[in-house]
Formats: C-alpha cells, sequence, structure tokens
C-alpha cells in the first residue's frame, strides 16, 4: 500500500510527492531550505537553509504522524562541498545522539540560491521504539 504525504507547510510540487509513506517506512523527498511562507531561501548562509530544509522535512513527517526519533536515514546534497562544516554545525542539534544513519553528496542540480537539498526515510512500524 502506498499513501502520498502532504503538507501546506513544505514546499512542494507538481513533480514529486512530498513524501510517501508504504508498508512501515516514510520516504521524504529531497526538499530545500525553502521558506513556504516567502517562497524564498531561508537566508544566504548553509546554516540557515539547513535550519530550513530540516524544518521542513519535519513538516513533512509530522504530516505522516511521525517524528525525528523515527528517522533512519538521511541523505544530503550541497551545492557546494565546501559547505559540509557548516551543514554540521546547524544538523547536530537536531539529531544531538544516536543520529540515523547519512549520506552526503554533491547536489548535481544547479538552482539558483538553494545550497541543500535533504532527504529522510523514517521508520514507523512493527517494533518502533515507541510501540
Amino acid at each position: 500500500m502506498r499513501e502520498v504525504i502532504s503538507t501546506p507547510d513544505a514546499p512542494s510540487s507538481p513533480f514529486y510527492s512530498q513524501g510517501v509513506k508504504s508498508g512501515g517506512f516514510i520516504h521524504i523527498s529531497g526538499l530545500v531550505g525553502v521558506d513556504v511562507n516567502t517562497g524564498r531561501p531561508a537566508g544566504p548562509t548553509i546554516q540557515e537553509q539547513t535550519r530550513q530544509a530540516l524544518a521542513n522535512c519535519r513538516a513533512v513527517l509530522a504530516a505522516a504522524d511521525a517524528t525525528l526519533d523515527d528517522v533512519v536515514e538521511v541523505g544530503i546534497l550541497l551545492s557546494d562541498p565546501a559547505d559540509f562544516a557548516g551543514m554540521n554545525e546547524e544538523y547536530r542539534s537536531w539529531f544531538p545522539s544516536d543520529p540515523p544513519a547519512r549520506y552526503a553528496a554533491k547536489l548535481g542540480a544547479v538552482i539558483p540560491d538553494v545550497l541543500i537539498s535533504i532527504r529522510m526515510t523514517a521508520y514507523v512500524g512493527e517494533g518502533r521504539s515507541d510501540s
């Protein structure tokens, strides 16, 4: 079974679903650091855009009745790999202990003013820690 997850609290596009729940997994599309209230990047720094991208992912998780504690994997795409340390500076505050598995790579698409895209997979099925 496949359930599309959507919320007005995160960026959206007709080209992808914000999230899809299948079985016990929730797959969150790569979301950028755009503030949905302004339609613009949250700021010029990697820290500001990382914070907003993570908030956007959290909003989609909430729409699927999940939290960051349910996240098992995070994928990070950076437009400039030199931003890795700055991204980690903000990221660490969102996952202060026992962080999920993670990968980081260079963002292939050139999107003006966008520094980061973050995708997530969460697990809310059998064996979940709060079940």
